[in-house]
């Protein structure tokens, strides 16, 4: 046990505080398990469909509604309308995991953009900015989608604006909050005085400083984003036939769920693995690289 010890602390003076970091990360097993089950997911969905014998739009007029059989080659049966459930949750899932690697991502270029210049600027048009994010917060999520929706009609196109359009202002305040602290800094005093202007020191000192922060919210982000496609979803007021997505499927198997069982307990396995996964790797990222929790 005493070389263990001796042996962590010979490591932990020879490493940068970002190999630290990195060290400390690998040490947790609870985040490498999430890692590993969050890639067998991913390459499932992405190869995946393209092996299996159904399409996910497929119907199989012998087989509408049969439970898992491995004879027909319906490994986790079939829908009611005797579509590939397997082909159908693998495909859900592109949809479910682009919405949120995609919207997460227009969040944050919005998001962080936005809380830096707030942040760096200060004064009146700071006081503006976020005034307007607190009445941006004040909207109802879902009357904004709605609003949305019937103007512009349902798309997979409008979940990502839906969602972008409420998921930066969180990460507007953080990057701002960080701006405000960072900005005081030696080093952003000396890039005033080399003759830098307000943009090259917002896009190449302020934001790169900001990055920790926003990659352990982002993480934590996406989660929630794919939990707000499938409560979209669910509502009808996201992914549309023929195409689908964990929201999809979980809501046509909760139609069905004395009949066929099955229909729901899949799609909702897929989703809440994946959800766990990436929370689980977003808590690990935080106590690794948060010099709070250092």
């Amino acid at each position: 046990m005493k070389m263990v010890n001796v042996q962590e602390q010979v490591i932990d003076r020879s490493l940068s505080p970002f190999h630290k970091s990195l060290y400390r990360l690998y040490r947790n097993r609870a985040t490498m398990l999430s890692v590993a089950l969050l890639v067998i997911i991913l390459l499932l969905c992405l190869i995946g469909p393209e092996l299996l014998h159904w399409r996910y739009d497929e119907v199989d007029w012998e087989h509408m509604g049969v439970a898992p059989d491995w004879v027909s080659g319906h490994y986790l049966g079939t829908d009611a309308n005797g579509r590939d459930l397997l082909a159908r949750i693998l495909q859900g899932g592109r949809i479910s995991l682009m919405v949120g690697l995609l919207a997460t991502a227009v969040s944050l270029v919005i998001g962080v953009t936005y809380g830096a210049i707030a942040g760096y600027v200060g004064g009146r048009l700071d006081h503006i900015m976020m005034r307007l994010v607190d009445v941006l917060y004040a909207l109802p999520f879902m009357f904004f989608v709605i609003l949305l929706t019937v103007y512009f009609g349902r798309s997979l196109w409008l979940i990502f604006i839906a969602i972008g359009a409420v998921e930066w202002l969180t990460m507007a305040r953080i990057v701002r909050g960080q701006t405000l602290s960072i900005k005081q800094r030696s080093f952003i005093e000396a890039a005033r005085l080399s003759g830098a202007g307000n943009a090259a020191i917002i896009f190449r000192y302020i934001i790169p400083n900001t990055l920790g922060p926003v990659i352990i919210y982002a993480t934590l982000m996406v989660p929630q984003v794919i939990l707000f496609e499938s409560f979209l979803s669910f509502l009808g007021l996201g992914v549309q036939e023929p195409m689908t997505s964990w929201g999809v499927l979980i809501a046509e198997g909760a139609a069905e769920m004395e009949s066929s069982p099955w229909m729901i307990i899949y799609p909702a396995v897929f989703l809440s693995l994946t959800l766990f996964a990436l929370n689980f790797i977003g808590d690990g990222l935080r106590d690794a690289f948060d010099p709070k929790d250092r």
